[in-house]
């Protein structure tokens, strides 16, 4: 039987395949073919078509790279294989020791090793089900690593789905586990650290942990800003195919579209394995990414079954690590200083020391934790690196020359800049006090936000002028700014600082949800301030809540209940808040769902759908009073299965947890069908 072809299936089936080899062009072999202008028309064209039919959508197009806001982050999955982590030599007689192991076991037999460059940067494992990714995750301790496949979804250079085996006919393998390093560039990593600085807050140590923070955002929108990379170097489990070496591997890494190492080469003798690691060093400080080391691998895979590995090290590699740079030097202080968020960072103020060219007098200790770890105190002789030749870093006391003058650091009890009570989470400590000068001026930014009030006008610059001049000393301040208090600074003519006051007029009329995010409750975004918004119809109510009634939401853990209780529990926020609608402030709140088909049940997604897209889906189980997460478990209630379901179908079967189609979802939902 004839069937012809949908045209417009057809059309974006084609702008897809386009897309995504100009994507590759571009992130992976970076040689693009076309103008940007030519490729944002295709993109363009492509969400329009996806926009008119639903029906269509797919989870590997790559108009669905960013999501919806994560709510299962710190959720744990297990490898199919453990990621075990490498072993470490920082001479040339380790090396050659590991040599000797390695030709003791497989003794007569002419050995290579692979050497690529070891990027200090996030291990993760990607899962591919025929081709399609489902399931992204950090190494974590090696059996078990953090579900972060929203995030990892937005890096260009892993594809959502595998590219053909060129002419081959040859299916991809039911299942395979790629693994390779999250990376991110020196450039964005400097450009990260002047906008943290700049907004009052923690620096990151490195770009590693830039990285690491990036794929820990609550929100892939924000992920994708951060410009991360993704270089594959190995495999985990593969089902269906066997690889005969380490360089057939990365081979055919490239083949189904990964980005691989330039600097990767094979080595005949240990001897040019170890010339090759001291020629990557020379020119390590040139490269975009920070690496650390080399990475020496048995390239024969046949040799690493019977070399095994130890309980923590494969005993077929090694990472043979670079020297880092160090001088000694003296903490003459410990500062605290206090950021936007509130967040206390003790700062070791030193004797300016030289370390690769750069004058270094102050450095980060970062928690107070890490000073006691690294039994730090005021006035001790102390070693300096900069970490990955960029962050100055103590790395350790010379203990042995104390003198008995030295000073142990404790972090404070109370804010030193408005002797606010501190409180601790976890590893850090924070000031409560919303009114605090040292936060006042970012949160105000904050609060003026898109995500906010939404007040044009009122960005860093005219928030910081205002601040140094008096007028905005609160966030309820700016509620109270008058024209003719603008007038006359620099840069304000009558026009401009009407136009301020009008755009405050307008913003007065907030949504719960942006009001809510406006207040800077730490832990408390756009996503945890809608969760909120739908469970409680007041200011008042959510003021009254306990921990026990927050942690009850699905989607509010214990961290952020505490935040919320203690934030409406302090005098001056309390004040703040009713200045702030004595202002004129009105919030407009949500009718909160007490009931709806899907009250209490817990649901899961497995999409595509035809009759709306997942997010739509996602939309009308929340209305009617269900919450929607990202895997299934035991106490999943349903899953909601499209077309091409995947492991999650099979999770849910294995579990006996009941399986909705798209028909008899709609069913219920009409209530023709009770459950």
């Amino acid at each position: 039987m004839f069937i012809m072809a949908n045209p417009v299936l057809t059309e974006i089936q084609k702008l897809r395949d386009e897309i995504n080899h100009h994507n590759y062009l571009y992130y992976v072999l970076n040689q693009p073919s076309i103008a940007d202008a030519e490729y944002d028309r295709l993109f363009k064209r492509l969400v329009e078509l996806e926009k008119t039919y639903p029906q269509f959508s797919a989870p590997d197009s790559p108009t669905q790279r960013v999501g919806a806001p994560v709510e299962n982050l710190g959720r744990t999955v297990l490898h199919d294989m453990p990621m075990l982590s490498l072993d470490n030599a920082f001479t040339e007689e380790e090396v050659l020791e590991f040599d000797q192991r390695v030709r003791k076991v497989i003794p007569g037999e002419a050995v290579e090793y692979v050497v690529e460059p070891k990027y200090d940067g996030v291990s993760a494992s990607l899962i591919y089900e025929n081709g399609l990714l489902i399931q992204g995750a950090t190494r974590g301790d090696g059996v078990r690593g953090e579900d972060v496949t929203a995030n990892l979804r937005t890096i260009q250079t892993i594809p959502l789905k595998l590219r053909s085996r060129g002419n081959s006919e040859e299916p991809f393998p039911p299942r395979v586990d790629i693994r390779g390093e999250v990376l991110m560039t020196r450039g964005v990593f400097k450009q990260i650290n002047q906008a943290q600085a700049k907004n009052g807050l923690p620096l990151f140590a490195n770009p590693r942990n830039a990285a690491s923070g990036s794929l820990r955002q609550l929100d892939p929108a924000v992920t994708v800003k951060r410009r991360l990379h993704f270089f594959a170097w190995g495999v985990g489990k593969v089902e269906g195919s066997q690889f005969r070496t380490q360089m057939e591997i990365l081979k055919q890494l490239k083949a189904w579209g990964f980005k691989t190492s330039p600097e990767i080469t094979l080595s005949s003798s240990i001897q040019s394995a170890i010339q090759r690691q001291h020629e990557i060093g020379t020119k390590r400080r040139e490269m975009d990414f920070e690496i650390d080391g080399v990475v020496l691998k048995v390239n024969q895979i046949a040799y690493h079954g019977e070399l095994g590995e130890t309980a923590r090290h494969p005993r077929w590699g090694l990472a043979y690590k670079f020297k880092s740079a160090q001088m000694t030097t003296r903490i003459k202080k410990i500062e605290v200083q206090v950021g936007r968020t509130g967040i206390l960072t003790p700062v070791a103020i030193l004797e300016p020391v030289q370390i690769g060219g750069v004058t270094v007098s102050r450095a980060t200790l970062h928690t107070e934790g890490e000073v006691f770890e690294k039994n730090i105190m005021e006035g001790d002789m102390v070693f300096i690196e900069r970490a990955g030749d960029v962050i100055p870093e103590v790395v350790k006391a010379v203990v042995e020359k104390r003198t008995g003058s030295e000073t142990p650091f404790q972090m404070p009890r109370n804010c030193p800049v408005c002797g606010s009570e501190v409180e601790k989470e976890g590893a850090y400590s924070y000031c409560i006090n919303l009114s605090c000068p040292a936060q006042i001026q970012g949160k105000i930014v904050h609060l003026a936000s898109r995500k906010g009030f939404e007040i044009t006008g009122l960005g860093e610059k005219k928030a910081e002028q205002l601040f140094k001049n008096g007028l905005l000393k609160d966030l309820a301040d700016v509620f109270y700014l008058k024209k003719e208090n603008l007038v006359g600074l620099p840069g304000w003519e009558e026009k401009s600082a009407q136009n301020l006051i009008d755009e405050i007029e307008k913003a007065k009329k907030v949504s719960f949800i942006r009001f809510l995010y406006s207040l800077s409750i730490r832990g408390v975004g756009s996503s945890v301030s809608k969760l909120l918004s739908h469970h409680y119809d007041s200011l008042d109510s959510l003021e009254k809540a306990t921990a026990e009634d927050l942690t009850a939401i699905h989607g509010i853990g214990p961290e952020i209940a505490d935040n919320i209780v203690h934030f409406f529990r302090e005098p001056r926020n309390k004040k703040t808040i009713s200045l702030i609608l004595m202002g004129g402030v009105e919030i407009r709140y949500e009718p909160v769902q007490k009931g709806g088909i899907w009250k209490g049940k817990k649901m899961v997604i497995t999409g595509p759908f035809k009759s709306f897209s997942r997010e739509e889906l996602t939309g009308r189980i929340e209305r009617e009073g269900g919450s929607a997460a990202s895997s299934v478990s035991s106490k999943t209630d349903f899953v909601v299965a499209g077309e091409n379901p995947g492991s999650k179908l099979a999770r849910a079967k294995e579990l006996g947890v009941k399986i909705l189609t798209e028909e008899e979802f709609l069913e219920m939902e009409r209530g023709e069908n009770p459950y």
